[in-house]
């Protein structure tokens, strides 16, 4: 059994009003115009699928009668793969020698376009960063950190067990009365 969906890309039945359309449309969907004018924007937007025929001829009049052209398009045929014919592989690159490592200016690297779509980068000059050995770091080294110069000499220290100029504790309250409560049954 085929299953269909209904696409709309802003098109009306001939002789149809685009306000009017969209005024019958906002009505059939209970939508704001926000909405509406997305359906009209150009795009082709699926407004139901997976529907089988007789429901998808019910959409299709529905909607024709409100004067929006739709399309039906049959997801079991849609779904069939095309041949698609494969880029020939890219020409083998002559040999690159190794990555300076005397200190020397990086060669350039050359980019050779694999498709058409990458012929955009034929002339791109890249380094030739190269590949560090396994292992090595790849960050760089921070500096080591230094101890700040600071001037204590206005400082001093207190014998062991002398009285630093702590507030002292007032005497402790006594305790609350309570000889006037009891306790009952």
């Amino acid at each position: 059994m085929s299953r269909y969906e209904i696409a709309f890309s802003g098109q009306r039945v001939p002789g149809a009003q685009e306000d009017v359309v969209k005024a019958n449309l906002a009505k059939l969907f209970q939508a704001d115009a926000q909405r509406i004018a997305l359906l009209f924007s150009g795009r082709r937007i699926v407004i139901k699928s997976n529907l089988d025929a007789a429901s998808a001829e019910k959409y299709r009049a529905t909607l024709e009668r409100a004067g929006a052209l739709v399309e039906v398009v049959d997801l079991d045929q849609r779904m069939e793969v095309e041949d698609v014919e494969l880029a020939p592989p890219p020409a083998e690159l002559p040999a690159r020698p190794a990555a300076a490592t005397d200190g020397a200016a990086p060669r350039p690297l050359i980019v050779a376009p694999r498709d058409e779509y990458m012929a955009a980068f034929a002339e791109v000059q890249a380094p030739d960063f190269g590949i560090a050995p396994v292992g090595e770091d790849l960050q760089d080294r921070k500096p080591e950190a230094r101890a700040p110069q600071l001037d204590l000499s206005a400082f001093s220290l207190a014998p062991v067990g002398s009285d630093m100029g702590q507030a002292k504790s007032g005497p402790a309250a006594p305790p609350p009365d309570v000889s006037h409560l009891k306790l009952q049954d």
